[in-house]
């Protein structure tokens, strides 16, 4: 019989927060440790448009637009950080010690419980931050996004987070080929640092074939782009192309990670062996 598994995500999200309120002191410092992060990322940016009125020439991304894509990357980081990351950075530990044998023998999908099984509730403060530099921006802007944009916003974040786990997940599962892979893991952070910029950044000689490699091979350029561009300025008819692609993205990098998982796991030796 299969388990429920939306009951087994409620008994991890309320697990970690009765281990987080455990200790408290650390709980408040890791919270405020996230959100100082945040604010000091904010005030980069903010001391970068002091000198410029956009970023790039003829982007289209001004101070606002700019900020609400700030945004958009908050949340997106927020869900990662909150759900994924402390898991993924434990998943070569569970091989190194042998543990993973216990994940193993649950009768559960090994993916969703050495996925899930730990939330890092401090991270969540980040959507706080991130909502209220989304609604400021907006106001400054003065643009109201239409129904649409407001509906698929949360959908096309959704869509980002999956394709950021999916790359996260395969790395670490190649932890069961290599053994503690942390420089392919730490692999994860270069790749990412591409999504924190609009798109439109990366021409010339060496941003384009940049652009297309991290568009259309590794997809990390579309996770933020895309619900950022929903709320900051509305896609026009030829752009819709790359909210379609944004789709086919999410869904072959799941795809793709769950064979490289599966197959890992193939490849695993128990400790008892």
């Amino acid at each position: 019989m299969q388990p429920a598994y939306h009951l087994v995500f409620l008994t991890f999200l309320r697990n970690s927060l009765v281990r987080d309120m455990t200790f408290r002191a650390n709980f408040v410092i890791e919270t405020i440790s996230s959100m100082s992060w945040t604010a000091m990322n904010l005030g980069f940016y903010l001391l970068i448009f002091h000198y410029t009125p956009q970023i790039g020439l003829d982007t289209g991304w001004g101070r606002w637009q700019f900020f609400i894509f700030l945004a958009t990357t908050m949340f997106v980081n927020a869900l990662v950080q909150t759900f994924f990351m402390p898991n993924c950075e434990e998943f070569s530990e569970l091989i190194r010690t042998g543990n993973l044998d216990f994940a193993l023998l649950k009768p559960i999908d090994t993916q969703f419980l050495i996925s899930l099984h730990r939330v890092a509730w401090s991270s969540a403060a980040n959507f706080i931050f991130a909502g209220g530099l989304l609604a400021y921006s907006l106001w400054k802007l003065q643009y109201t996004p239409g129904w649409a944009d407001l509906l698929l916003y949360p959908f096309y974040i959704l869509c980002g987070v999956a394709i950021l786990y999916s790359l996260m997940i395969a790395l670490s599962a190649t932890s069961i080929w290599f053994g503690r892979n942390q420089t392919l893991y730490d692999f994860w952070f270069y790749i990412t640092n591409f999504s924190r910029y609009p798109m439109e950044i990366y021409q010339g000689t060496i941003g384009t074939p940049l652009r297309w490699f991290f568009t259309f091979i590794i997809p990390i350029l579309v996770v933020v782009n895309v619900p950022a561009r929903l709320m900051a300025k509305p896609l026009q008819p030829g752009q819709w192309h790359l909210a379609v692609f944004a789709l086919v993205a999410t869904a072959g990098s799941l795809i793709v990670s769950r064979w490289v998982f599966v197959k890992a796991l193939g490849s695993y030796r128990s400790a008892s062996s």
